[in-house]
């Protein structure tokens, strides 16, 4: 391997010029590989190096046993990638970048927007929930480790539109909602019979869904289905 240090006692007209993060570099001989580029500027051994092509061909990757001639017209300009790790699903990933959200983690791992992504956290702490707009640090010490899990679905109940059994999630649901799966004629209006009245809906509304609620729909004259 050579030495960065000993290019200095080489004759100052023998010596080729690099650019490396845009820093100026003299080597004193015509190959120099990517551990050396490393070794040049001090970068960690993780760090990826590139040599820049004009555009439009891609940047070179250069491994560190790969060797770049130097001695090929122009001055040859490297920059380097820092590599952070981290598991997804239990897959080994790489990310060029201090941060990555949600969204991104979706797109490294093909996982599309199926279930919820959690970061795992050292016990007895709870997991973090990961949204898409969420920012993960991965220059923490470690190596961060994601996985999916089932979105949680409520399971739903029976409510009854105009005498006939109908299925929906509970909670706050909009009358529009409850008027699609009622299958109530379009145009009707939705009455909730509470207590032996009949209770008169807006389709802006919302009702909280229990299960056994029941409603009834009319023509807007007012007369009941």
């Amino acid at each position: 391997m050579n030495n960065p240090e000993n290019a200095g006692h080489e004759s100052a007209q023998n010596k080729l010029p690099l650019r490396i993060e845009g820093k100026e570099f003299q080597w004193a001989h015509q190959y120099i590989t990517g551990l050396q580029v490393k070794e040049l500027i001090g970068a960690a051994a993780e760090v990826k190096v590139f040599l820049a092509i004009e555009k439009p061909w891609e940047d070179e990757h250069v491994a560190d046993d790969d060797r770049v001639d130097l001695a090929r017209p122009g001055i040859e300009q490297f920059y380097l990638k820092y590599v952070l790790f981290l598991t997804i699903e239990g897959r080994n990933y790489e990310w060029g970048k201090q941060y990555i959200t949600g969204k991104e983690l979706r797109e490294l791992a093909n996982l599309g927007a199926v279930g919820e992504l959690f970061l795992s956290i050292t016990k007895p702490w709870e997991d973090e929930l990961i949204g898409d707009d969420t920012k993960v640090d991965l220059a923490r010490p470690g190596i961060e480790h994601f996985y999916l899990k089932a979105a949680h679905v409520p399971p739903k109940v029976t409510i009854i539109v105009d005498h006939n059994d109908r299925e929906i999630e509970p909670g706050e649901r909009a009358v529009a909602e409850i008027k699609k799966v009622g299958m109530v004629t379009k145009g009707y209006e939705l009455d909730q019979l509470i207590n032996g009245s009949l209770i008169p809906l807006k389709d802006d509304g919302t009702v909280c869904i229990k299960g056994g609620e029941e409603f009834l729909s009319r023509v807007k004259d007012g007369t009941s289905s």
